[in-house]
């Protein structure tokens, strides 16, 4: 089949309907840049944000993780103070002191002879 070729007219409609349809062309492709630009500054903004939220996440579980830490060591030492403060209380008393003098240092009272047995189970 043979293409039909149509004679354009020059008018002022014409003119003004190229205007138009020109004009549309434009507002399309700004619209488009537009819109694109929107995305990419929409996704740049989103990932930041959840970029900072993984970090403030991790941020959070370390402080998390160093707490309970700090808190057994915590206990622990209140322990230690505990039974510092016992010993303090014992090394107070005479008695104490010289079972410990007699125990560790081999002291003894007058008249008293000292042996020392191996702490080893014999052999036999």
């Amino acid at each position: 089949m043979a293409e039909k070729q149509v004679t354009r007219l020059e008018s002022n409609y014409m003119k003004q309907y190229d205007t138009y349809v020109a004009r549309q062309q434009r507002k399309k492709k700004r619209l488009f840049r537009r819109l694109a630009l929107f995305t990419v500054l929409t996704l740049v903004i989103m990932g930041s944000m959840l970029t900072y939220h993984f970090k403030q996440q991790a941020t959070y579980h370390e402080k998390l993780e160093r707490m309970e830490e700090l808190q057994e060591q915590k206990i622990a030492l209140e322990n230690q103070e505990k039974n510092l403060k016992e010993e303090i209380e014992l090394l107070n008393n005479e008695e104490y002191v010289l079972q410990i003098a007699r125990t560790n240092y081999f002291f003894s009272k007058e008249g008293e002879i000292i042996f020392k047995l191996p702490e080893e189970d014999p052999s036999y």
